[in-house]
């Protein structure tokens, strides 16, 4: 049975070198933490060599078999052919016999004579066929097994007999094991942990939400059955609100820990508690040892070090080392802390830790100290401090209590402790709390709800109810109403709640949320293709706005260098947001900061500087998952990105994981632009009905959603090249005079230019007008050379070459062509570069006989119904192959006849026998 293909996900590096090594004979040890998938790499292998008619023999070991002597050697030796048996001499048959009973050896002879049977019957196997002997779990093998399997391997059975034996980190008592279980040569393998990337495909495969699996693999270190476990876990509910480890989790964990002397698990407990905890703290709080413990926990797993910082992998190992400790063990490892600290704000934050009794001081002193981490800007430990000041708070301090969980709510979530900001938040909802603190914890619980904010229905109900008529209460409830209705698609009600939310915050005096209102209703405006958005926006910037770094990408300096870049004023957009990338970088919860990370990536792509759009895509996708945030509006950039400077098969995978997530979220907004990069993968990969089939989806969700500006997603062009491509010309044209109208409504026309000229010269080529093509994208080329994007410059004269070579002008072809190819390889542009090599190599034919149809001017879909004819299709068929209809082919066949200088089918199919017609695939 082959193994299951989303199990050994991102094992193919490791499979090859397995499959290298067993090919010539010998063994391979693999060693790796508990769940790091061993035995999924074991089940592949043997799969594969069962298939291959190989013997394959399996032992899987437990726990409670190691002490039972010959237990694994009476289940090897049951697994083999009755035949090898009966072949052995008379003293080892016997031996053989005393083994499947489990009975012990007498004397030195017996020993000797059973330790002779194993290798006898392994080499009478291998004189018929392959065998290769699998182990799993070899720690867990009896000692005794351990020596014959041991001794048979030493006695070189030959290139035919191999093993393929797996073990635990750490195992102190069976260090090596399993490569002592094989014949030389040894290759001695770690299992890394999983990427990212295939994790979470893993994850979803398992049926996990996007955003859950894009955050597991740092929680589990990309171990699979950890982040199975840890997601499995996460039940529906507020993101915000921590899961609790599972018992199979937590187990596999303690296990790790257990296997740990004494005084390392000391040393790492006082570790777990420190705030940031290095070798220099632990040394300071007493671990004299500690850089002796560290490498003992380092080569077991357990941490990881960089300089003097460590790092738990898991970081989920902390909690449990915490957590199974003694309140005694933690007390005393905190009081140590306390005395080692160099900073009196560390000592105090100790000290209060070691008991949690109410204590009045302690209390007054921990949100004292917790005001002045909040002055210098250290969000996380304020908001620490002031959830520990009200946790020890005594019923004398009630009111405090509750101005201490209302701050710390608030500045947990900027500090980016969305735990912290959530636990404080429903405490206050909990409580008996005037108005205006539950009103304020509720939009602390709103913020953390991110792209799923629109599922915040009750929540929203609740504020409105709690804040009456006080405007400074409505004005933000309603800003976050706005965006809710964003995010959902539904530009009416985003508006109307974006003007509530003006008038409130005028009233209150409150010109930053007056600002954000007027910025999100500008980027209604203009999505919805109406005029007045630029009068919107230079209303908010007028604004004293000073949104906080966690609300930045809602501001107005924010949306209008969105709006640059959607303009084409790349150099202002990038200067706008290299500014806000400073302030965003204080935004700690992370979400203003991975938006401006996106909008750099960009900016970045349409400026030809594909290195720094891939860098800045992937700072975003990796913040964003630290975070704990939507992972949709992030595959998007990085499926962006790597459609300039990557692969295509990365973005399409990007791209497709995007769709999936905005799905789930009912992100709409994000849920079309990744259709967008999903539908530009597919078209330049080859598949052009794919590609249509996404931009026609992504078509009718804007119709839908009111969407009007072309230039913000702007995927009428694409659709248009494909749909040429199909033979859709009517369509292709009705697509691009739509998006012209939208231009001119707007008055964006010269930025549009461009764009919808080359859009048009693809279509007119694959029309059969190949002349008229060659003027508009040798235009559309002149227009991003002044607008300085050189992806989309090179992109034109692609096209124009495309023309050329249609027209059977092959030194114009080439030239236009090869200046596309210069282009992108100054820009980094990988992808597009392979794709213009192949297209130069298609200039160097001429019109002599036997030219492939292609350079006698037939469009894609001319060759690819030709060829259909050649095969004996009939016109229909074609049509339904196509997916075109039955006029629309027998109108391309006309053109065919015409081009080929034919004038029946039969006179076409004797010129089509007589040359080659090719394959082709179709990029716009």
């Amino acid at each position: 049975m082959q193994a299951d293909a989303t199990v050994i996900r991102g094992r193919g590096e490791l499979l090859a070198a397995v499959d290298i090594r067993l090919a010539t004979g010998g063994g391979v040890a693999l060693h790796g933490p508990a769940g790091i998938g061993k035995t999924a790499v074991l089940d592949a292998v043997a799969a594969t060599a069962s298939a291959r008619g190989e013997l394959v023999l399996r032992l899987r070991p437990v726990r409670t078999e190691r002490s039972l002597p010959y237990a694994a050697i009476a289940d090897l030796v049951s697994q083999l052919p009755e035949e090898a048996a009966a072949a052995l001499p008379p003293a080892q048959r016997a031996a053989l016999h005393a083994l499947r009973q489990g009975l012990p050896p007498r004397g030195g002879t017996a020993a000797l004579v059973r330790r002779l049977v194993l290798p006898l019957l392994l080499a009478h196997c291998a004189r018929r066929r392959s065998v290769l002997l699998v182990v799993d779990d070899a720690q867990w093998l009896d000692a005794e097994s351990a020596e014959m399997i041991g001794f048979a391997m030493r006695r070189r059975p030959g290139p035919k007999v191999r093993v393929l034996a797996a073990q635990r980190r750490p195992d102190p008592a069976g260090k090596r094991r399993a490569a002592r279980l094989c014949p030389a040569p040894v290759l001695e393998l770690a299992v890394p942990p999983l990427a990212a990337d295939d994790l979470t495909a893993l994850l979803e495969a398992r049926g996990l939400p996007c955003r859950i699996a894009s955050r597991m693999h740092e929680a589990s270190a990309g171990n699979p059955f950890l982040a199975l476990a840890l997601g499995g876990a996460v039940a529906p509910g507020p993101a915000w609100r921590p899961a609790g480890v599972p018992e199979a989790a937590r187990e596999l964990l303690r296990d790790r820990l257990h296997a740990l002397p004494a005084e390392v698990t000391t040393t790492l407990l006082v570790a777990a508690l420190a705030t940031e905890p290095t070798t220099t703290v632990l040394r300071r709080a007493g671990r004299d040892d500690a850089s002796r413990d560290l490498r003992l926990a380092t080569a077991a797993g357990i941490v990881e070090l960089a300089g003097e910082a460590i790092r738990f992998t898991p970081p989920l190992l902390a909690q449990i080392l915490a957590e199974e400790s003694g309140a005694a063990d933690r007390s005393a490892a905190h009081t140590a802390l306390a005395a080692g600290a160099v900073e009196p704000l560390e000592a105090l934050r100790h000290e209060a830790l070691r008991t949690a009794r109410p204590d009045a001081a302690v209390a007054r002193s921990l949100a004292a100290a917790a005001g002045r981490c909040a002055e210098r800007g250290a969000g996380r430990t304020a908001a620490e401090l002031y959830l520990l000041a009200a946790d020890r708070c005594p019923h004398t301090l009630a009111a405090h209590r509750l101005d201490w969980l209302v701050v710390a709510a608030r500045t947990a979530l900027t500090g980016g402790a969305s735990a912290l900001a959530g636990r404080a938040a429903e405490a206050v909802i909990a409580a008996d709390a005037p108005a205006g603190h539950r009103v304020r914890a509720r939009l602390v619980l709103l913020d953390l709800a991110g792209q799923g904010i629109a599922e915040m229905g009750e929540m929203f109900a609740a504020a409105l109810a709690e804040a009456g008529d006080d405007p400074a209460l409505i004005a933000p409830i309603r800003l976050r109403l706005t965006w809710a209705a964003f995010v959902t698609g539904d530009p009416d009600r985003a508006t109307a709640e974006a003007g509530r939310s003006v008038d409130a915050a005028r009233r209150a005096g409150d010109p930053t949320t007056e600002a954000m209102a007027l910025s999100l209703i500008a980027q209604v405006q203009r999505l919805r293709g109406e005029p007045r958005w630029a009068e919107t926006l230079r209303q908010a910037l007028e604004l004293p706005a000073t949104p906080a770094p966690d609300w930045l990408h809602y501001g107005p300096r924010y949306m209008a260098a969105r709006f640059a870049m959607m303009d084409d004023r790349l150099e202002e957009a990038r200067e706008g947001l290299l500014k806000l990338l400073v302030v965003a970088e204080h935004d700690r919860i992370g979400e203003a900061r991975v938006e401006v990370l996106r909008s750099l990536s960009e900016v970045a792509t349409r400026a030809g500087r594909c290195r720094d759009a891939l860098q800045y895509a992937h700072r975003a996708v990796e913040a964003a998952q630290h975070a704990g945030l939507s992972p949709g509006p992030t595959w998007y950039t990085a499926a962006v990105a790597e459609l300039a400077g990557g692969s295509l098969a990365a973005a399409a995978g990007f791209a497709r994981r995007g769709v999936r997530a905005s799905e789930q979220e009912g992100d709409s907004l994000f849920l079309r632009r990744n259709l967008h990069a999903l539908g530009q993968a597919e078209l330049r990969a080859g598949d052009t009905r794919a590609g249509v089939a996404a931009l026609r989806r992504l078509r009718d969700l804007e119709a839908e959603s009111g969407g009007a500006d072309p230039m913000i997603v702007r995927w009428h062009g694409d659709l248009a090249g494909g749909l040429a491509a199909l033979g859709e010309h009517a369509e292709a044209a009705a697509t691009l005079a739509e998006a012209r109208a939208a231009a001119q409504r707007l008055g964006n026309t010269p930025a549009t230019l461009g764009y919808l000229d080359r859009a048009t010269a693809v279509v007119l080529s694959e029309s059969g007008q190949a002349d008229s093509a060659v003027v508009l994208s040798a235009a559309a080329a002149q227009h991003f050379e002044q607008l300085h994007q050189p992806i989309e410059q090179a992109h034109s004269l692609l096209v124009q070459g495309g023309a050329e070579r249609r027209r059977r002008r092959y030194a114009a072809a080439r030239m236009a062509i090869s200046a596309a190819l210069a282009i992108f390889l100054a820009s980094d542009a990988k992808p597009w570069a392979e794709q213009t090599e192949r297209a130069l190599a298609r200039t160097e034919g001429n019109s002599a006989p036997g030219t492939p149809p292609l350079e006698l001017g037939l469009t894609s879909t001319e060759l690819r119904i030709a060829g259909l004819v050649r095969d004996g299709a009939s016109n229909r068929e074609i049509a339904t192959q196509l997916y075109l209809s039955v006029k629309t082919v027998e109108a391309t066949l006309t053109r065919v006849y015409r081009k080929l200088g034919v004038r029946s089918r039969t006179q076409l199919l004797s010129r089509l026998q007589s040359m080659e017609v090719p394959e082709i695939t179709t990029s716009v």
